[in-house]
């Protein structure tokens, strides 16, 4: 496994992106969970996968089980 490198926020904001703070366990429903309907275009359902995937890294990142 290699070593985590910590997250810039100069970077991440020159991305575009923003902090946002959860409690864990809303991560993990995060993690788990979407909200797609079944008619759902692909576009939703790629950015629900990226969603999740995030919250499963954030507390992977974090140390927390998922």
């Amino acid at each position: 496994m290699t070593d985590a490198v910590p997250t810039d926020p100069r970077a991440e904001a020159g991305r575009g992106r923003v902090a946002l703070w959860l409690d864990p366990a809303d991560l993990r429903w995060s993690a788990g969970h979407c909200c797609c309907p079944d008619d759902a275009d692909q576009d939703a359902r790629d950015r629900c996968g990226r969603l999740r995937f995030r919250a499963s890294a954030a507390l992977h990142k974090s140390g927390l089980p998922g």
